[in-house]
């Protein structure tokens, strides 16, 4: 699809996708020694942590109210493609979990704003040469 329309392909991963995510839920711990003078002092987790069960639903959301802002709308067939418009052709980003697929003319200007407006980190960044699945 990407070269029948004279799209270029892209693939990035975001880094730390479920620390770029806050909790909805109280998770705290009492510090142990690694902690220091904080030993024994109770800990409160504000970040999605690996291992949480609702970790991958706050990243979820989170990254839809990014992409959301940025224009892009959910496919009604698969709220995990996402589309916007650019006049003469649309842009496409697939997402599975932390990993993203853009097809658009121009996808650097996509990659700076999610690293620029919305401070995501990103590595892998470049034009897609292969794909699994």
């Amino acid at each position: 699809m990407s070269e029948l329309n004279g799209l270029k392909l892209w693939s990035t991963d975001v880094g730390n996708a479920y620390l770029e995510s806050v909790t909805q839920e109280k998770v705290c711990f009492i510090a142990g020694p690694e902690f220091g003078e904080l030993e024994g002092h109770t800990m409160v987790i504000h970040k999605a942590k690996y291992g949480l069960r609702s970790s991958g639903k706050r990243w979820h959301e989170k990254l839809h109210d990014i992409l959301r802002e940025m224009g892009f709308t959910p496919s009604k067939a698969e709220e995990d493609i996402w589309m916007r418009a650019k006049g003469d052709h649309y842009e496409y980003i697939a997402v599975y979990v932390d990993d993203l697929m853009i097809a658009s003319k121009d996808p650097e200007a996509i990659i700076g704003a999610l690293q620029g407006e919305h401070k995501l980190k990103l590595k892998g960044t470049g034009p897609t040469t292969f794909h699994l699945g």
